[in-house]
């Protein structure tokens, strides 16, 4: 399964370089998170400003000319698996003899997940004893091997050399992927600060970004599963995400609660408001009307009645808090969740807008579990482990 799958397209230097650009194209219309990594040759077949319009993002180019620390190794990490494609006679002896003197070979070798290889050159460097002994080393190493097919080359040449066809390396990549360990499941995540207005200028809010509930929705669907997120945010979700816009806490209590039955999961990351105006005004209010009074009533909770539902999934809730989690303790009680996960927004690093946060696992006999700092990206995925985890124990 390619949707949500995170993809590092590495284009090395050869005249098939053209095809990678359609290939990643594919890549991006079936859902994957694409990223490449061009060597200095392949950026004399192919113009890297073609495969940032495809994907949406520059290609790596060096270990010094963009902001990564690492490049190598942060690339490594986030790939769910590897393709070199078109994979010259030279690049496959650098990844067979384990050198890593450009950023392609040294982030294959930092690498730890699935490696595709699509071979492109002339039929007589194909066909030689050293790019024989290396395409084997690199296969003995764990890779897959793709092609190449015979047919026309360059030069004018024909012969076996060609680079596979993009739907055959798509279907390659499908394959070392997997299922993914969420496949099948269908996942519900709700997102952002509901915005309640006051008038049609103005409304009651908070300072949620969405980007906590959005990382939880990217990495289920990264790890298989179909995935409908409810958003108030104005960020988006990467590919292979379905997202449900919604403003109120009212809308996206009947987003979520007619979603809700059919889904295995949902967790419900969202900053809801507990109060709304009871009478949004129809016009503009003035300031020479004088100060308003302005009188609140409760929203739905969303998460209490999701709860409440017959049927209903694993649930997950957060709760953003302001100092220790004694609170959030007796909610993780009173909503009837399966897990809570808890954050203090006035700690540095764990409040609304951040890249990071430290949360606090809550269990509804009270159980805490404390984690340590780090990205959202990182929370939402080992939340994911531990749901998984208490699926397969039989929890509901």
């Amino acid at each position: 399964m390619i949707s949500g799958r995170r993809i590092l397209l590495c284009v090395s230097g050869g005249v098939a370089a053209y095809k990678s650009a359609y290939l990643a194209r594919r890549l991006v219309e079936r859902g994957a998170q694409v990223r490449t990594v061009m060597t200095d040759s392949a950026v004399r077949f192919l113009g890297p400003q073609t495969l940032a319009a495809v994907t949406g993002e520059a290609p790596h180019r060096g270990f010094f000319s963009g902001p990564m620390v690492s490049p190598h190794t942060e690339l490594a990490a986030w790939a769910d698996a590897i393709c070199v494609a078109p994979a010259t006679a030279a690049t496959i002896a650098r990844l067979a003899s384990g050198a890593s003197d450009d950023l392609l070979s040294a982030t294959v070798l930092a690498a730890t997940v699935p490696l595709v290889v699509a071979p492109a050159m002339h039929t007589e460097m194909w066909e030689h004893p050293a790019t024989r002994r290396n395409v084997a080393q690199v296969v003995a190493d764990g890779a897959v091997v793709v092609g190449p097919g015979a047919g026309a080359l360059a030069g004018g040449d024909e012969g076996p050399g060609r680079m596979a066809e993009p739907e055959e390396i798509m279907a390659v990549l499908e394959s070392v992927l997997g299922a993914g360990p969420m496949a099948g499941w269908r996942v519900l995540v709700s997102a952002g600060g509901t915005r309640e207005p006051i008038d049609p200028v103005r409304y009651i809010g908070n300072r949620s970004s969405g980007k906590m509930g959005i990382a939880v929705a990217e990495e289920a669907a990264r790890s298989g599963a179909s995935v409908v997120l409810v958003s108030a945010a104005s960020l988006r979700p990467g590919p292979g995400v379905e997202v449900v816009p919604v403003e109120t806490a009212a809308e996206m209590a009947e987003a979520v609660w007619s979603r809700a039955p059919g889904c295995d999961v949902a967790v419900l990351a969202a900053a809801v408001a507990d109060f709304r105006p009871a009478a949004p005004a129809d016009g503009k209010i003035r300031r020479a009307d004088g100060v308003p009074s302005v009188a609140l009533e409760a929203t739905p909770d969303i998460l209490s009645g999701v709860a409440a539902m017959e049927e209903r999934p694993f649930l997950v809730g957060f709760a953003a808090e302001t100092g220790p989690p004694e609170a959030a303790v007796g909610k993780a009680r009173d909503k009837g969740v399966d897990l809570l996960v808890a954050n203090d927004v006035t700690e540095p690093g764990s409040g609304f807008g951040t890249d990071t946060n430290r949360v606090v696992l809550i269990t509804p006999d009270g159980s805490v579990e404390p984690w340590e700092a780090m990205t959202k990206r990182e929370v939402a995925a080992r939340l994911w482990e531990r749901v998984i985890a208490l699926r397969a124990a039989g929890t509901p």
